[in-house]
């Protein structure tokens, strides 16, 4: 038999197909020029990593135990984990974590711990939650009850705690959201816990959506409470939103006696399984580590300061137009009435009901939101009508 030449199955692209991918490169392009309905930055650059993506790199298995797979970046991923570990207060040998897919993977691994701590648990959520969270729920078939939120998007606490009384019999798993979807609500984890205590309730489960909110509270002079030393259980924050990556990424953070009681010995890898998917991205470890690395504390401590005072200019520039915009406490939200479709569209702009809001991530400035505020301005007058639902402040 001839022997087969690996490579030789392969050939270059036709002519068509380059030109295909190249109208494709700038059509993106284009669209990333008016991005600011979502919580993703486009400011990183990787090159000195893309050598990395020649090899099949798997870190598959528990980021603390070597395994026989050894073309993987599990050094990388502690080292990032320990980072955040130290952003979220957290004592190194109390917590445990790893680089997840993203913030849907790391509250599906927060609402699994918890009800593997608490078998006979009730979830609670409010109705502002990520949409992914129901969909969590009905996956791991978890107990669950929404509870109301209040306008600003947190969580309603009456209704919690009315609703707690009801089933205090029940240990309480708490979902909290440090940043919700459309308003950049923080739940006040005090009052939760206060809820606890008036209730008598001592054993229950804080699990922290921080997916935009974790890379955002650590960075400001006044946060909200959010973490371990606020005394949660389990945190997921993104890594391709506020650190950002080309490919979504995440980490997710837990208390290490909980997730003792999920490990599992895997002979066939040799390493326990504690994470939700076995085989797992090595690559995003490395850029989180390359970004933690090359920004530091005090360059993301400068990304955020950015990201706020752009959302101060965003608001102020509204207002100009006699349009009432706003946001929540260290958010980088602004939320304003909905807007037509046509500017919904150009700028990416996430709406739900009768809002829609931008998000001032570190790749937007000021020309970005006065060629916004144009368009406002241009579409009213082309239709002569509002493009937007004006309002007194």
């Amino acid at each position: 038999m001839n022997e087969i030449n690996a490579g030789s199955a392969s050939h270059p692209l036709t002519p068509n197909q380059e030109q295909r991918l190249n109208e494709f490169f700038q059509f993106l392009q284009g669209e990333a020029d008016h991005f600011l309905g979502y919580p993703c930055t486009r400011n990183f650059d990787y090159t000195p990593l893309y050598r990395f993506l020649s090899l099949p790199m798997n870190n598959v298995g528990d980021p603390f135990i070597e395994s026989r797979y050894h073309i993987n970046s599990h050094e990388y991923e502690r080292e990032v984990i320990a980072y955040f570990a130290e952003l979220t207060h957290a004592r190194p040998d109390e917590i445990w974590g790893y680089v997840t897919n993203g913030g849907t993977e790391g509250n599906m691994y927060g609402i699994y711990i918890a009800r593997e701590t608490f078998p006979d648990g009730l979830v609670y959520y409010s109705e502002t939650t990520h949409y992914s969270v129901p969909k969590i729920l009905r996956m791991l078939h978890a107990r669950n009850i929404m509870i109301k939120s209040q306008k600003n998007g947190e969580i309603d606490y009456q209704d919690l705690a009315e609703t707690i009384r009801i089933h205090r019999d029940v240990p309480p798993i708490i979902f909290a959201n440090i940043g919700t979807t459309m308003t950049g609500a923080v739940d006040n984890i005090n009052k939760i816990k206060q809820i606890m205590r008036d209730n008598a309730i001592h054993r229950f489960y804080i699990h922290c959506d921080a997916a935009l909110g974790g890379m955002i509270l650590p960075f400001v002079k006044h946060p909200q409470p959010f973490d371990f030393n606020a005394g949660v259980d389990s945190i997921s924050i993104s890594g391709h939103k506020m650190v950002g990556s080309p490919i979504p990424c995440g980490i997710a953070l837990a208390r290490k006696a909980n997730v003792d009681r999920i490990a599992r010995a895997v002979e066939y890898v040799g390493t326990l399984d504690t994470t939700v998917t076995g085989s797992r991205n090595a690559i995003t470890p490395l850029f989180l580590w390359y970004a933690i690395q090359t920004k530091g504390t005090a360059g993301f401590c400068e990304i955020i300061q950015h990201c706020q005072d752009m959302a101060e200019y965003a608001i102020k520039r509204l207002h100009k137009i006699k349009i009432p915009a706003w946001r929540n406490l260290n958010s980088i939200t602004v939320v304003f009435p909905k807007c037509s479709q046509e500017i919904l569209d150009k700028w990416q702009l996430a709406s739900q009901h009768d809002i829609a809001h931008i998000i001032t991530m570190p790749h937007v400035d000021e020309r970005h939101i006065d060629s916004l505020i144009a368009d406002i301005v241009a579409s009213e007058k082309q239709h002569g009508k509002h493009a937007i639902k004006r309002g007194g402040l």
